[in-house]
């Protein structure tokens, strides 16, 4: 089996979520990898029922990025964790979506052998009952899933 190539990650700009990037990128560094980091975000003038609707359900859990400039920022600061974690080439795409649709999206696109995805979520009874950003993406994905432990 060779190394992975393309390493995709995910961020939320949350402290657990950068745990995974940084794991992401110590891996990608470590394979000779390019790693992608990307964020998900709701475009600004998205309908303030649908943030509700999510806040709603999901409660803590709905961390969503709203706007193009906070997702580029939380994508910058993930790519300076990733670098001092030893990743060698990195690339950052913020993506109009979804957590899951827009991860699914870039693994596709970049032609990625591996996504990294933190595990919050997956031991919440909401999560559970309801779904969650690792558990939909490692159900769905048509790559290999790291899932790293990132929350207490």
């Amino acid at each position: 089996m060779s190394a992975y190539r393309t390493v995709v990650v995910g961020t939320d700009g949350s402290e657990s979520s950068l745990r995974a990037v940084a794991r992401a990128g110590a891996l990608a560094g470590a394979c000779g990898a390019t790693l992608v980091i990307a964020c998900a975000y709701l475009p600004t003038e998205a309908d303030d029922r649908e943030l509700q609707r999510a806040q709603d359900v999901l409660g803590e859990e709905a961390y969503q990025v709203v706007g193009s400039s906070p997702a580029e920022e939380t994508v910058r600061v993930a790519g300076e964790r990733a670098t001092a974690a030893g990743a060698g080439p990195v690339r950052t795409v913020a993506v109009v979506g979804s957590p899951v649709e827009a991860l699914l999206d870039v693994v596709r696109r970049e032609d990625a052998d591996l996504l990294v995805v933190g595990n919050r979520g997956l031991t919440s009874i909401k999560g559970r009952l309801l779904g969650s950003v690792p558990a939909d993406a490692t159900r769905r994905s048509a790559c290999d899933v790291l899932v790293v432990h990132t929350t207490g």
